[in-house]
């Protein structure tokens, strides 16, 4: 059985401030901890807020990788669970990114007592499009060679998908850290993370979400639109959803002062 001072080496967890209560931050694909720097100051002041790392990603333990645990992402949402309960954790309110909003619904299910709210930062349970009920944005084959092109030209691939996540009309430095994440990342763990993120169907899971929900959605984003959003609301029995002005798939980054506001507001 693995021990709490190794699951918080696995998942290089770091822990600031100082409040009663607690916030856990997940990053999303192809990122790291570092991603939430512009959103910490906000919460570090008035709440106990943990950062850490998925295993294959920022300074994470490799030694620690599972290759079929981590092929879906129920394998990322024990660890989550791991995480809390390592340090002892109790209502905690998880803000997961991208996917790792859907990681945190599943740990939501997997264990509601844990948590006391979960604010999802522009979530899709399914990117694949199954029309006429679903429209996830995209098309199988479509994501099939995206996937192959991490095989074929890993940089090009991190060019091509950096600025279609944070938004083309963003700041070039938030594009050109994000491609530099995504090409630090090993594409031994990054490309079975992908399959996992952009090949789940989690739409069936959403019903058996409990736990207070609020979807925080871009109101311009090609990755989840504003109709995933409300799909997502129209699902989850205890759900709020919030469209901000904004362009791109990284709320935290280019909007952290609205995606403060909103989480407050929620909580309050």
């Amino acid at each position: 059985m693995i021990s709490n001072s190794d699951i918080k080496v696995r998942n290089n967890v770091n822990v600031i401030g100082q409040g009663e209560q607690t916030i856990v931050l997940a990053h999303g694909f192809g990122c790291d901890q570092q991603m939430w720097r512009f959103l910490t100051p906000m919460l570090d002041k008035n709440y106990k807020v943990v950062l850490f790392d998925y295993v294959g990603c920022g300074k994470s333990d490799l030694s620690s990788y599972d290759k079929t645990k981590y092929s879906t992402l129920k394998g990322y949402a024990y660890d989550v669970i791991e995480v809390c309960e390592a340090l002892n954790l109790k209502n905690v309110i998880l803000i997961g990114h991208s996917v790792s909003s859907i990681i945190g619904m599943h740990a939501a299910i997997l264990s509601p007592s844990l948590f006391s709210h979960l604010v999802m930062v522009c979530p899709s349970p399914c990117f694949l499009n199954f029309p006429p009920e679903y429209i996830g944005g995209f098309e199988k084959e479509d994501l099939v060679e995206l996937i192959n092109l991490m095989d074929k030209n890993y940089i090009g691939w991190a060019n091509y998908l950096a600025p279609l996540v944070m938004g083309e009309n963003n700041d070039s430095e938030y594009i050109n850290e994000l491609n530099r994440s995504f090409c630090s990342t090993d594409p031994k763990y990054a490309k079975p993370f992908a399959e996992a993120t952009f090949f789940s169907d989690d739409r069936k899971a959403l019903s058996q979400l409990t736990v207070p929900s609020l979807i925080l959605q871009s109101s311009n984003d090609k990755l989840a639109s504003q109709e995933i959003g409300r799909y997502m609301q129209s699902q989850i029995s205890n759900s709020k959803l919030n469209i901000i002005y904004a362009d791109g798939h990284c709320l935290h980054m280019t909007k952290p002062e609205a995606v403060y506001k909103a989480l407050i507001r929620f909580i309050d």
